[in-house]
């Protein structure tokens, strides 16, 4: 089976804006409770998130629950469906290719990411945090192609149409 690896930040929405929004967000409200200072924080998003769980245990409760809601509140001011990427989708799907995204970013914003950008049901598998590429590609079967950038996504549809 074909698969294609798509790096969903690259790809099809780059959700690091929303990333630092909501860690400022987070910094600000949770102060009188933990301090946070997102630039201390790994770049890595999947690493920052392991310090996110360390720090939301000093009594800031959940902050994963916290993204989801920032999340579906901010991603339209952050993230636009993109024509191109979605009829690149449908190409790849229509080919008979398998579909993965993968991100670094904690899995709560990675689906409501692909929600937003209106291709969660063209995606198969969704791997996130550290090492998420690899995992992902390690979990599809078959020849697998890997879309780090929007121009590299249209150019693997163009090439399975």
């Amino acid at each position: 089976m074909k698969a294609v690896a798509i790096d969903l930040d690259g790809a099809l929405g780059d959700t690091r804006p929303l990333w630092r929004e909501f860690l400022a967000d987070a910094a600000r409200r949770f102060i009188s409770i933990a301090p946070l200072d997102p630039e201390l924080l790994p770049a890595d998003r999947g690493e920052a998130a392991a310090e996110l769980d360390r720090w939301a245990a000093q009594g800031v409760g959940d902050w994963r629950g916290a993204l989801t809601r920032f999340a579906e509140d901010r991603a339209p001011v952050f993230l636009r469906p993109n024509a191109e990427a979605s009829a690149s989708l449908r190409v790849l799907v229509a080919a008979g290719y398998r579909i993965g995204v993968f991100t670094d970013a904690p899995e709560e914003l990675a689906r409501v990411a692909l929600a937003h950008l209106g291709v969660s049901s063209r995606v198969d598998v969704v791997e996130t945090g550290v090492g998420a590429g690899e995992r992902l590609v390690e979990r599809m079967v078959g020849e697998v192609v890997i879309a780090a950038s929007r121009d590299e996504l249209v150019r693997i549809a163009g090439a399975a149409s």
